[in-house]
């Protein structure tokens, strides 16, 4: 049985934030991530190719234009449900996993609004004991309206 300080984040959202998708934050994630594709560095190659212009790489959303709200660095809404889920005896959070659907690029320029909020949360029984399954989905949106993409985050609180 999931305890009622858990269970009330089911559908919470965080508050939408804005994100500023830069040309040179493009580039520098490109090189962090050791990728070297010239779609997100070179403009004159890339405004040849399909997308005629710089587009970012998977993963990268951007930079908040505010600081991060909670001390962890994690969304408010994931580091008050992690205090309610310790508080209720699950102290300890691994993650379960992330996967992305990609609708169309993001590109220099853009401005996404992000939309984190919590999918559902289970509650399973494991060999170790109970464990709570928590499931986060967190929308992008560019400043046309339209949907960039959709992540599904999993992670589990024992």
């Amino acid at each position: 049985m999931i305890p009622e300080e858990v269970k009330q984040y089911i559908g919470k959202a965080e508050p939408p934030h804005v994100r500023d998708v830069e040309k040179g934050a493009i580039r520098r994630y490109a090189e962090a991530v050791g990728n070297d594709n010239p779609l997100y560095y070179d403009e004159e190659y890339a405004s040849r190719s399909r997308y005629s212009g710089i587009i970012a790489p998977p993963g990268f959303w951007g930079w908040s234009m505010k600081p991060a709200a909670s001390s962890t660095g994690l969304p408010q809404l994931v580091a008050d449900l992690q205090a309610a889920l310790a508080d209720a005896g699950f102290p300890r959070i691994l993650d379960g996993g992330i996967s992305y659907e990609f609708y169309m690029p993001l590109r220099s320029g853009d401005k996404l609004v992000v939309s984190p909020r919590v999918k559902n949360i289970t509650q399973k029984e494991g060999k170790s004991g109970a464990m709570m399954i928590c499931d986060l989905e967190t929308t992008y949106i560019n400043q046309n309206g339209h949907l960039v993409a959709r992540a599904s985050q999993t992670f589990i609180a024992r």
